[in-house]
C-alpha cells in the first residue's frame, strides 16, 4: 500500500515542479493559480522549452530553474533567459532541485527514466512526492517504495487512475481490499476489428476521444500499453499482486478507478476527464478546496458503460501482466521496448501492429536479471532498449 500522508492540519505547501512545460505541468499550474493561498511554487524544471519555462518562472516568481538539456540551457543563458535566477543544469541539476531545502513536495512529472534519480533524491531528502511519472515505479518500484518507507515520505499518486484508488482507500482497512479495478477508455480503436488496426496511422492514433495528453502517452492509450504500465505501477503503490488488479474498459472516462472489498462492496471515484482533479487532490491532500474545472452535473443525462478489455486486440496489456508476473527486469524491459516501438511508429518506420510484436520479441530475448540497485535498473533499461532497437531494424514496415 502507498506511503500515505498523515492527516495533519493543512498548511501552505511549497512545490518543486519537475516537468513544468508538459501537459501535466500545465494542469498543475492551473491548480496553482487557483490556490496561491495554499500552494507556492519554489522551483521548476523542463527539458528544452526554455522560453516557456522562463515565462512560468516569471509568473510565479520562481528563483530556481532546472533545464535538463545542457545545450538548451547554454542557449537560454546566452539569450538572457532566466536572468536573476539560479539555473540548475542537466541530470545533476534536477537532483539539486529535488533536494531543495525550500521545497516540501516534489511533483515528479518528467517523462521516462529521467525522473528516477531526482525522485529518489527527493525521497532521501525527506520530500513528499506527487507521482505522475509511471516509469519510475515500473522500472524501480521496489527501490522507490522501500526508500519512501525508510524516510517516512508520502508517495501520493497523481495519475487519475491511481489517485482514484488512493481516494477510494482513504480511511479503509487494507486487509479488507479484495481487488482494484482500473478503468481504461479503450482509446480511439476500442471498437475496431483487427484488420482495421493494421491500417492505423500515427495521425489517427494521436486523436484520443477523451483526454488531451502528450504524443507518447496518447499512443500508449490507444494500444493499452499505458494501462499495462498502470497495472505495474498499482502493484507497487498498493502492494497487490497482478491477480488482484483488474482492468475495465469504460469509454466515458468518468469513473477513474474502483476498489472492491471483501464483502463485495465497490467504491468508485468519479470526475470529468480532466487532470486538474487528481492533481489538485494530490497537492492539497489531506485537505480539499474548490475545484478549478466544472464537475459532473447529475441533473443531466449521464451514461456509464463498462466491459472487459479484449486482450487479443490489445496484446500490450497482456504483455504488461506477463512482465509483472516475471518480475526482475521484465517490467522495465516492457517499458523500454514500448518506448522504442512507439518512437519508431511515430517516425513511420513500423506499423501500428508492430508495437506489441517488438515488445514481445524484446521480452522473449530478455535474460534473467536480478536487480540489486538503481545502477542495475538503468543497465537493464539500456540493454532492453538496444534489444528492442535490433528488433525494429529487422521489421519491414507493412
Amino acid at each position: 500500500m502507498p506511503a500515505a500522508a498523515s492527516k495533519k492540519s493543512f498548511r501552505k505547501k511549497r512545490l518543486v515542479l519537475l516537468g513544468a512545460t508538459g501537459s501535466i505541468g500545465e494542469s498543475t499550474l492551473k491548480v496553482l493559480r487557483a490556490h496561491r493561498d495554499k500552494l507556492e511554487l519554489v522551483a521548476v524544471a523542463g527539458r528544452t522549452n526554455c522560453a516557456k519555462l522562463d515565462a512560468i518562472a516569471r509568473e510565479f516568481h520562481v528563483q530556481h530553474v532546472g533545464v535538463f538539456d545542457e545545450a538548451a540551457a547554454h542557449a537560454a543563458k546566452k539569450s538572457g533567459l532566466f536572468a536573476g535566477r539560479k539555473m540548475h543544469v542537466g541530470p545533476a541539476g534536477l537532483e539539486e532541485l529535488a533536494r531543495l531545502p525550500a521545497g516540501d513536495m516534489v511533483v515528479a512529472a518528467v517523462v521516462g527514466t529521467l525522473g528516477l534519480k531526482p525522485t529518489l533524491a527527493a525521497i532521501k531528502a525527506g520530500k513528499d512526492i506527487a507521482l505522475a511519472n509511471k516509469e519510475i515505479l515500473v522500472l524501480a518500484g521496489q527501490f522507490v517504495m522501500a526508500a519512501a518507507k525508510k524516510h517516512g515520505v508520502a508517495v501520493v499518486p497523481l495519475d487519475s487512475e491511481h489517485n482514484a484508488v488512493f481516494q477510494c482507500l482513504d480511511g479503509e482497512r487494507r486487509e479488507d481490499v479484495a481487488k482494484l479495478l482500473l478503468t481504461a477508455s479503450g482509446g480511439p480503436f476500442r471498437d475496431y476489428k483487427r484488420q482495421q488496426m493494421a491500417a492505423v496511422t500515427p495521425a489517427a492514433a494521436l486523436k484520443h476521444p477523451n483526454w488531451n495528453m502528450g504524443p507518447k502517452v496518447t499512443i500508449d492509450s490507444s494500444t493499452m500499453a499505458n494501462k499495462g504500465l498502470e497495472v505495474i505501477e498499482a502493484h507497487w503503490l498498493f502492494g497487490l499482486p497482478a491477480e488482484r488488479i483488474e482492468v475495465v474498459v469504460h469509454p466515458q472516462s468518468i469513473v477513474h478507478s474502483m476498489v472492491q472489498f471483501v464483502d463485495g462492496s465497490i467504491i468508485a471515484q468519479l470526475s470529468p476527464p480532466s487532470m486538474t482533479f487528481p492533481i489538485q487532490h494530490s497537492l492539497l491532500y489531506p485537505g480539499r478546496a474548490d475545484g478549478v474545472t466544472p464537475t459532473l452535473d447529475f441533473r443531466k443525462k449521464l451514461s456509464l458503460d463498462f466491459r472487459p478489455p479484449n486482450l487479443d486486440l490489445f496484446p500490450c496489456l497482456r504483455l504488461a501482466y506477463e512482465a509483472l508476473r516475471a518480475e526482475g527486469a521484465a517490467p522495465g524491459a516492457f517499458n523500454a521496448a514500448n518506448e522504442v516501438a512507439v518512437a519508431a511508429f511515430l517516425e513511420n518506420r513500423i506499423s501500428y501492429l508492430d508495437i506489441p510484436r517488438i515488445i514481445e520479441a524484446t521480452l522473449n530475448r530478455l535474460p534473467a536479471v536480478r536487480l540489486r540497485n538503481i545502477d542495475d535498473v538503468l543497465d537493464a533499461d539500456a540493454d532492453a532498449r538496444l534489444r528492442a532497437a535490433e528488433v525494429v531494424k529487422k521489421i519491414k514496415k507493412r
